[in-house]
């Protein structure tokens, strides 16, 4: 009887189990922040204004990688709670700078909180050390993802 080859296996792909993860954190982020008014890309711009600081409008449209029509959409959402401000560049009239208000603060700070429950329901198979482990490589392996921001003139 002939013995087939031993054939090299493909090394373990992680593609699947992030997605899976991503899809049970956002279901939880979903339910979480609904009662607050927002929606996870809600967040995300948020986050980015009050990390970065005011910017252009193209340059968060960029930076979040969504098309005019949807950015401009997402503002009208956030300028309607008051959770942004939209003002014309003086440099050139065309441009919108976009700022976080107080306000944005404050509800980011409270969605980050009902957000870290829900992120401790998800992940409560791993203690601290490996949430920190994983924070890092997650960091690691997005780490040229914001760099649209400075490129395309942010602030």
């Amino acid at each position: 009887m002939t013995q087939l080859p031993v054939v090299d296996q493909p090394p373990p792909l992680s593609g699947a189990l992030l997605e899976h993860l991503a899809r049970r954190i956002r279901l939880r982020a979903e339910a979480v922040l609904a009662p607050l008014g927002l929606r996870p890309r809600h967040l995300v711009a948020l986050t980015v204004l009050r990390v970065h600081g005011e910017c252009s409008q193209q340059a968060l449209s960029a930076t979040l990688a969504m098309d005019g029509t949807n950015i401009v959409g997402l503002l009208n959402e956030l300028e309607t709670g008051e959770l942004i401000e939209r003002r014309r560049s003086p440099q050139d009239r065309r441009r919108h700078i976009v700022e976080i208000t107080d306000t944005g603060r404050a509800l980011l700070a409270k969605a980050e909180f009902a957000l870290a429950a829900a992120e401790d329901e998800v992940l409560g198979a791993l203690d601290r050390n490996q949430r920190e482990t994983l924070n890092a490589l997650l960091q690691q392996a997005t780490a040229g993802e914001l760099l649209v921001f400075t490129e395309t003139g942010g602030a």
